[in-house]
This record gives C-alpha cells, sequence and structure tokens, in this order.
C-alpha cells in the first residue's frame, strides 16, 4: 500500500510539472524563417528608405528562385500535402493537458503556434492548387482561378485571425512559458504578413509562372532557367521586359519560325505528291498547285504569327485572337477550295467539244456558280461559328424567316428560273449574236440572275433573266452553213430583152460555179447525234442553200432583178467578203450585156395642144 502511495504521489508530481516540459518549437521551413527575417527586418525601427529597397529587391529576387525552384521540382512538391499536420495534432495534445492545468500562457503559446501552421497549411494548399491550375488552357482561365484561391485563403486567414492578442504582448512579466508565448505571437503576425507577401508576388509573377510551367511541361525548364541566370540575358532582359520579351522568347520565336518553314516545305511537298497522285487529278495538278500556292504561303505566315503571339503572350491563348485567327484560317481554307474547284471547272470547259454540244459551257459555268455560291455559304456558317454565333438559332431563324425571304427575293428566284430556263431550252449560247426586245449583241454571260451582252458599238447591257425568257430572241449565230444575200437590181427600161436575159442567166452560172456560195451540191458533215425531233434536219442545225434569179417587178424607175442566195461561211467579215465579190462580178455581167443600173427618174412630157 505504501508503494501505491509513492506511485500515485510521483504522478500526481509529473502532471503538474509536464505543462513547463510540453512544448513544441517553432519548427519552419528554411523558405518561411528566410521571409520572416525580411518581415523582421523591415520592422526594424531604425530602417532606413534605403535599406527598405535594398531588402525588397533582395525579397523579389528570393521569390523569383523560389518559384523557379518549384516549378523544377513541381511534382515533389505537389506530394507534400499539410506539412504541419503531426506539429498540429501533437500541440493540440498538449493544450489540452495545460487547460486542465490552468496553465494560461502555455494554451496561448500554442494555440498562437498551432494557427501559425494552419495559416501555413493553408498558404502551402494554395500555392498547390495554383501549380496544378497552371495547366490551363488559357491565361486568363488560370488568373480566374488564381483570384478565387486568393479570396478563399483570406477567408480561411481571416477565421485564423479572430483573437488579438496585443494584451499579451503588453503583458511585463520574465515567465519563459510567457516570453515564448510573445515570440510566437509576433511570429504569427510575421506570418500573416509573410502570406500577405506571398499574395503579392504570385500577383507580379503569375505570367512567369505560367511560362515556366509550359516550359516544365515540355521538358526544357532547366536550360530556359540557366539562360535566363546568365550575365548577359540578365541585361538583355532588363530593357526586354519593358516590352514584354525576354530572351528566352526570343530564341523560341526564332527556333519556331525556322520549325515552321521546314514543316511547310515538307507537308507542301506532300500535298503536291498527293494531288499528282490522285488519278481524277493529276490532269490538274499544275494548275491546282499554282492557284492555292499563294494561300497556303499566307497561311504559314499566319501561323507563324500566331504562333509568336502565343509565345508572346507567356504560351498562353487569347481567345480574341485565337477567334480572329480562327476565322481568318477559314476563309483562306474556303478561298483555297473555291480556287481549286474554277481551276478543275475552267478546264473541263476548255476540254469540252465545242461541236458535239453534248454538255453546254453555260450549264457548266451556271452549275460552277452554284457551287461557288454553296462554298460561300458554308464558309460563313463555319465563320459565324468560331466567331461566336449560335448555329442553331441562325438556321431555326432561316426556317422562320425563308417566307419573308422568298417573298423579298422574288425578283431574284424568277431570275434564277429563267436562267435554268434559258440553259435548259438551248435558244443561245455565250458568244452568241443575238436580237432580244430591241437590244442587239454578243452573249457574254448567262448568269445566275442576269445575261450581259455587249453591243456592237463596245457597250455592256444587263437584261433579267426572267424578262430574256419570256422575250422573243433573234439568233444569227444558230445557223451551220448559210449567210444570205439578197438584192435587187435594178436596170434602165430601155435595155433589150436579150440583153436583160443573157444577164440573169449568166449571174445565175456564176453563182452556182461560186466557190462560196451554197448551192445544192455543197456538202455538209452532219453530226453523229440523232435528234429525236420530227423536224427538218436542215432547220434544225441552220442550213440554208437557196439560189434564186430571177427577173422580178417592173418599178416606177427600173426592171429589178432579184438575186437571193446564200454564202457557205456565216461569219460576218467572210460573208461581206462574199458579196462584194459577188457585187463585182454582177457589174462585170451588166457591162458585158450592155445594161446600165437604173436610178429613180421622172420623164416629163410636154404634149402640143395645137
Amino acid at each position: 500500500m505504501q508503494k501505491e502511495s509513492s506511485i500515485k504521489k510521483l504522478f500526481l508530481v509529473l502532471i503538474f510539472f509536464i505543462p513547463f516540459f510540453l512544448q513544441a518549437k517553432s519548427d519552419f521551413s528554411p523558405f518561411i524563417k528566410q521571409q520572416l527575417e525580411f518581415v523582421y527586418a523591415m520592422d526594424d525601427s531604425n530602417i532606413t528608405r534605403e535599406k527598405i529597397i535594398a531588402i525588397s529587391k533582395k525579397q523579389e529576387q528570393f521569390y523569383s528562385d523560389t518559384l523557379d525552384y518549384f516549378l523544377k521540382n513541381k511534382s515533389e512538391f505537389l506530394d507534400k500535402y499539410r506539412v504541419y499536420d503531426k506539429e498540429i495534432f501533437a500541440l493540440e495534445k498538449i493544450i489540452l493537458v495545460n487547460k486542465r492545468q490552468g496553465n494560461k500562457y502555455a494554451v496561448t503559446r500554442d494555440e498562437v503556434l498551432v494557427k501559425s501552421y494552419k495559416l501555413l497549411n493553408a498558404q502551402n494548399a494554395m500555392v498547390r492548387d495554383i501549380l496544378r491550375a497552371l495547366n490551363k488552357d488559357s491565361f486568363v482561365k488560370f488568373q480566374v482561378y488564381m483570384k478565387d484561391m486568393y479570396s478563399k485563403n483570406k477567408a480561411i486567414n481571416s477565421k485564423i485571425n479572430k483573437v488579438n492578442y496585443t494584451d499579451i504582448l503588453n503583458i511585463d512579466d520574465d515567465s519563459k512559458i510567457l516570453f515564448q508565448a510573445k515570440k510566437n505571437i509576433k511570429d504569427f503576425y510575421a506570418l500573416m504578413e509573410v502570406n500577405s507577401d506571398t499574395l503579392k508576388y504570385l500577383t507580379i509573377f503569375e505570367k512567369k509562372m505560367y511560362r515556366l510551367n509550359k516550359y516544365a511541361n515540355y521538358n526544357l525548364i532547366n536550360p530556359v532557367i540557366y539562360i535566363n541566370n546568365t550575365a548577359f540575358a540578365k541585361s538583355i532582359n532588363t530593357i526586354l521586359n519593358a516590352y514584354g520579351l525576354n530572351v528566352v522568347k526570343l530564341i523560341f520565336m526564332f527556333v519556331v519560325f525556322i520549325i515552321v518553314y521546314i514543316i511547310r516545305k515538307f507537308l507542301y511537298d506532300i500535298f503536291e505528291a498527293y494531288i499528282v497522285d490522285i488519278k481524277s487529278l493529276k490532269k490538274y495538278s499544275k494548275d491546282i498547285l499554282n492557284s492555292v500556292r499563294k494561300p497556303i504561303d499566307l497561311i504559314i505566315i499566319l501561323i507563324n504569327i500566331e504562333f509568336v503571339l502565343y509565345i508572346y503572350q507567356n504560351f498562353s491563348s487569347v481567345e480574341v485572337i485565337s477567334r480572329f485567327f480562327k476565322i481568318i484560317y477559314v476563309i483562306f481554307i474556303t478561298f483555297i477550295i473555291y480556287k481549286v474547284v474554277n481551276v478543275i471547272s475552267s478546264i473541263k470547259i476548255s476540254d469540252i467539244d465545242i461541236a458535239d454540244k453534248k454538255i453546254k459551257s453555260e450549264v457548266i459555268n451556271v452549275g460552277i456558280k452554284i457551287l461557288n455560291f454553296i462554298i460561300m455559304i458554308l464558309g460563313l456558317l463555319v465563320v459565324l461559328h468560331f466567331g461566336g454565333a449560335n448555329l442553331t438559332a441562325v438556321l431555326s431563324g432561316l426556317g422562320i424567316g425563308g417566307f419573308a425571304v422568298a417573298l423579298a427575293a422574288k425578283d431574284s428566284l424568277a431570275n434564277f428560273f429563267g436562267t435554268l430556263s434559258i440553259l435548259f431550252s438551248d435558244v443561245f449560247s455565250q458568244g452568241d449574236w443575238i436580237v432580244v426586245d430591241g437590244q442587239e449583241g454578243t452573249v457574254v454571260e448567262i448568269g445566275l440572275r442576269v445575261t450581259t451582252l455587249r453591243t456592237f458599238d463596245n457597250a455592256i447591257i444587263a437584261i433579267p433573266n426572267a424578262t430574256l425568257a419570256n422575250q422573243d430572241v433573234k439568233n444569227w449565230n444558230k445557223r451551220s452553213l448559210g449567210r444570205r444575200i439578197k438584192m435587187r437590181l435594178g436596170i434602165k427600161y430601155n435595155s433589150k430583152y436579150s440583153d436583160i436575159q443573157n444577164a440573169i442567166k449568166e449571174i445565175r452560172e456564176m453563182l452556182t460555179s461560186h466557190p462560196k456560195i451554197a448551192t445544192d451540191n455543197t456538202k455538209y458533215e452532219y453530226s453523229s447525234r440523232k435528234s429525236i425531233k420530227l423536224v427538218s434536219k436542215d432547220d434544225e442545225i441552220g442550213i440554208k442553200k437557196t439560189l434564186l434569179v430571177y427577173l422580178d417587178e417592173f418599178s416606177d424607175s427600173s426592171i429589178n432583178i432579184l438575186v437571193y442566195c446564200f454564202t457557205q461561211s456565216t461569219n460576218w467579215a467572210e460573208w461581206l467578203e462574199v458579196k462584194e465579190d459577188v457585187m463585182y462580178k454582177i457589174m462585170e455581167i451588166f457591162e458585158r450585156n450592155n445594161l446600165e443600173f437604173a436610178f429613180p427618174s421622172m420623164s416629163i412630157y410636154n404634149e402640143d395642144k395645137n
């Protein structure tokens, strides 16, 4: 019993003295200790302005170097979670013991230290979350996330710093426990300043942090930091930093430019080989490559510019700039497709057998315009998509407004259907000489809305296709053989019957034997294509061989001979040459037969009444 009593007394003595021995000393990391030194140095009452500036520079450099270290060892730092949990757990046990014993100063000492550790844990968690957020796809999103982290950190610190310890700091007592409590309180307030400094420098170095993280992702952070720490880079960067540049950025811009140029040449060679290997495009490969070379070169230049801006923006993409480049790329790609389609179609048109005319060039031309319209509409829709427009709403709006659009564009629709009517009716083609509604000229183009004519006095006339489809059209080119020569030759009344008869006979023989006048003996090769229409073959394709030379009428001042024939050529210049030759020969025949051309005249007879 005496032994048990001794043990109880010893236990009571230990319980009484435990609070004096149970205390956890503040064990901060070297990083925190260095920051505390900066804070205490700044709080010196005798500090000068010059010293404050010098300490601030050292502090900024310290944070910069620490940031380099963290990003170089990012994975290692991210694995450290709630660093001070063990210390907090031990201190909370000690606090319970001290509370039971009524050791007020010891409780305050340890509670403040717990708060310091919780403050550092919150700071550590915030930095870890920020490091993880560095992999966000844009710097703007990263900045938004950082602001959220700052707000959360400040909220946590506000909960931690609810008690004012000023009264304890003013207590004048030689107690060692109180002295330690005061030191912990001062450290706590200093750590609050350290936390504020950390937020400040994280904000200052947010661009550098984001940029270094990109280098780390590309396994380039060590050489980058090495270059930035060289004396040459530091001296140059002091100038470049004012423009948002540094030596490493310039090196990256140059390297990217070279790489893009090499890839551009390589990809262009692949594209060229691919086009040549496609059988259906082999014939057009040279023309296609020539037409798309400049647009592709411009796209490569734009890619280079976008990469340069991406590097300049600390390897982050600005949404407005990114959207702008996407729109430009879509415009250029649409233009390339447009060029390829038009190059192929132009070669196809040139390859059509004009004589056979199984496919009208106008049909292909209008088809190309419709295809171009579709390409432009699709390109516009993609541009609207990248521009941020809601395509679903746009397409829905087209359905709702379709009726209104149809009413507003009824003339345009009428012209479009007029185009189809013209193309399928085969009344005239591009290049034909036509007369319509008093307008005469050569058809330049049959468009989707209007047909353009080039008049013989070199003016342009645009006739809506809806009007043209409903007008009488005279087509001078729809003839294959035979352009008419029609003359009435007037001879004097005093001409002899035999001379007139001989002249008519000789003119008929002259025309029959003329090599450029169409006669029944003139041969014409018909197309092998059979017509299903029950019409005269000659009338369908425009062949005239009529030859007439007859005494036609007794007019007021002359006896008229009708000359009616057709030249073999339908060309206007050739027709004029043949007509001129025929007129010369007729003059020779009249001269040979003693005939003279008559002209309007009047004979007056005076009768003698006597």
